[in-house]
């Protein structure tokens, strides 16, 4: 998995060779399909179908191109200067102006699997033939995405209206032989020579193809099919995090019986329970304490007890979020837009509002689950409620510390995120002479919640590796398979318990652990696929 950490770091350079082709023109795109072509670098294929409706739809603005009715991003100008009707010499000159002037991002640079994300998006709707796009056009951007080229896209820019015009800008400029681009090597340069060296022509834009290629949402949206599938995977990572924290701090698993789920009927919930169940079966530490008079405890704490309901009300708020991305997979965002009998129409299709809604939704559960894991980890610091470990599971408390800075770093990770979860969708700032007067701001919603799943995927990996160093503080006692499958495979990257060594390489490596599925996968060879 490429690194999702600070938006300051460009991701790591995919194999533009690599998977399976992903087809347009067939039917929405799967978030799967996404992930693949932004992350790992599946080409990209036009159909037959695809190829035709892109011809049907330039064929539609071409009839338009000599009419003296204005037609907006045709022979009009854009935004607060869409009542400037430009003569039919100009309009050429009026693509090419309104993609230099809208590749005004500023910053570092955006990760090259948003880059790739963006482009396939912008691609999957130039393919239904709504937006006047001619296939000629379709295939070059096509051809530079299979070619690994990822023009240089910059952090700030979008305001989530009227599309992400400042990021898809930057790669309309590209496509035109401008601004600067990455090759599939990751090296800078000029975006003439990188098309060159590919024997990938400069596209001289006609009328309408600016504004296609700029007007859609499909930077937040990249960015949410990304979050969505790494969520999927944090999540069952988070109860695999719970089960062996649960289970070395004497907890019982009591609680997540099925019946007892099935008082509050959340599908989530029901699914993080029984994972957890099956995780912990067959553990010999929680058999050790399962009879009622040597057990003394009454209840555990919440973090303990309450897994299931706040990691079940994280997957529930998932599926909710993949709904939407699925619906936006499913649309094609422009404007203005060319209608199944040929009319061309306005219309507002490119607000930002539905996804930036369920990027602020993602970014509150995303935060709350790595709270609550922050504070199982330190119940297994206190030794006045870590039931006989030592302090801190250090080796040798007061000379040594043993993780006990690992859970400062937890706890500044998890208020970061906190504040990362504060909503950017209710915030608009009206734009060009407000004439664009409530924008989204879903860019921003997409930029933090990358960094906000980041800083989850951290916080699991520290709690995992303290889980792993209480189940051998428990020894003799035996975890339960599935739960020691994850402590052997921490055990290739973090030693048993001793004097003190570096923890940072450690907390990386648990950290990657769960971020690439091994964690997941160690725990699954034992239960099979967790819900």
């Amino acid at each position: 998995m490429t690194n999702l950490g600070s938006p300051q770091t460009p991701s790591a350079t995919p194999d533009p060779a690599s998977g399976s082709p992903v087809h347009l023109g067939t039917g929405p795109l799967s978030i799967d399909e996404v992930v693949a072509v932004a992350r790992y670098g599946s080409p990209v294929e036009l159909t037959a179908e695809a190829l035709a409706s892109l011809a049907h739809g330039a064929e539609v603005i071409n009839a338009l191109a000599d009419d003296t009715v204005p037609h907006y991003g045709v022979s009009t100008g854009f935004g607060a200067l869409a009542t400037r009707h430009i003569p039919v010499d100009r309009r050429a000159q009026l693509q090419r102006s309104l993609v230099r002037s809208h590749a005004a991002g500023t910053g570092a640079e955006v990760e090259r699997e948003v880059v790739r994300a963006l482009m396939l998006l912008r691609l999957s709707t130039l393919a239904t033939g709504h937006t006047g796009v001619r296939p000629e056009t379709a295939r070059r951007y096509t051809a530079m995405l299979n070619a690994g080229i990822a023009p240089v896209v910059r952090e700030y820019g979008s305001l989530g209206c009227s599309g992400d015009l400042a990021p898809l800008a930057h790669c309309a400029l590209a496509l035109m032989g401008e601004g600067e681009v990455r090759d599939a090597s990751g090296e800078l340069m000029p975006s003439a020579q990188a098309l060159e060296a590919a024997g990938i022509p400069p596209t001289a834009l006609v009328e309408k193809e600016g504004l296609a290629l700029l007007n859609g949402t499909d930077g937040m949206l990249g960015q949410l099919c990304l979050a969505i599938h790494d969520l999927e995977t944090a999540l069952r990572s988070a109860d695999i995090a719970a089960a062996m924290s649960v289970e070395s701090l004497l907890g019982t698993d009591a609680v997540f019986a099925a019946d007892l789920q099935a008082l509050r009927p959340h599908p989530g919930q029901a699914d993080s329970a029984a994972n957890l169940v099956a995780l912990l079966t067959d553990s010999g530490i929680m058999a050790s304490h399962r009879d009622p008079h040597a057990c003394t405890r009454v209840q555990d704490a919440y973090s303990l007890r309450c897994s299931p309901q706040v990691h079940g009300g994280a997957r529930d708020t998932l599926a909710h979020a993949r709904e939407v991305a699925e619906r936006e997979l499913a649309s094609a965002i422009d404007n203005p837009v060319i209608t199944d009998d040929g009319r061309v129409e306005s219309n507002g299709n490119f607000h930002g509002a539905p996804i930036a809604y369920v990027l602020d939704f993602l970014a509150i559960v995303t935060a709350d689950v790595a709270s609550i894991s922050e504070r199982r980890l330190d119940r297994f610091l206190d030794p006045s409620r870590n039931d006989g470990l030592p302090p801190f599971l250090a080796y040798d408390p007061g000379v040594d510390s043993g993780l006990m800075i690992a859970q400062y770093t937890a706890a500044g990770i998890v208020s970061e995120l906190k504040r990362l979860a504060v909503p950017a969708s209710v915030d608009s700032i009206p734009s060009s002479a407000m004439q664009e007067d409530h924008v989204s701001m879903g860019w921003a919603g997409a930029r933090k919640l990358r960094r906000s799943v980041d800083g989850l995927m951290h916080v699991l990996g520290i709690e995992i590796l303290a889980a792993s160093r209480a189940q051998d503080l428990r020894a003799p006692l035996e975890a339960a398979p599935a739960t020691h499958a994850v402590h052997d495979l921490v055990r290739t990257f973090a030693p048993e318990p001793g004097p003190d060594e570096w923890l940072s390489p450690q907390i990386e490596a648990s950290a990657a652990a769960v971020s690439n599925g091994d964690v997941l996968g160690a725990a699954q060879s034992v239960t099979g696929a967790l819900r």
